[in-house]
């Protein structure tokens, strides 16, 4: 159903144009200019960031950051403007935990969400993650309240 690979430059520029709608402008790639930046970049997306292909259309995209714990690592995803909010979260998500789990092997996988994105969190919990925290993070030019949930994977 979905082909994951490492994401191409041409569609790192892709996504670094995308544009969600109200108070998702807050994961347009220009509200941060580092996440930016580093997108745009092939050297600083390293082996880090996957592109998502459904029917031969981009249709999201994450990246794997390792953590301060070593048995953890953390996932952020994005999917087109035009498919959020649809019902198709959850087979997207589920195809980008399973390559993760499946590639890195993690003990624990975290996602850590902005508080007010209640769609995300609902989501993350379907897939069996639980708040682990609740904290503040400064991004996007401004500090906001996230929430960290995490998921063990019995690996």
């Amino acid at each position: 159903m979905f082909k994951i690979e490492r994401l191409t430059s041409p569609n790192a520029l892709l996504i670094a144009q995308w544009h969600y709608q109200g108070e998702y402008e807050f994961y347009d790639m220009t509200a941060d200019p580092e996440d930016y930046q580093e997108l745009l970049s092939e050297e600083s997306r390293g082996d880090s960031y996957y592109q998502v292909i459904q029917a031969g259309k981009l249709v999201g995209f994450f990246a794997v950051e390792d953590t301060n714990d070593e048995e953890a690592i953390e996932i952020g995803l994005g999917m087109a403007p035009e498919l959020t909010g649809k019902g198709k979260g959850f087979a997207f998500a589920t195809a980008i935990l399973n390559y993760v789990i499946q590639l890195k092997k993690p003990q624990k996988v975290l996602f850590d969400v902005v508080e007010f994105n209640v769609r995300a969190r609902k989501l993350y919990q379907k897939l069996g993650f639980k708040v682990v925290n609740h904290h503040d993070q400064e991004t996007n030019g401004g500090v906001y309240p996230f929430i960290l949930m995490a998921k063990f994977t019995g690996k």
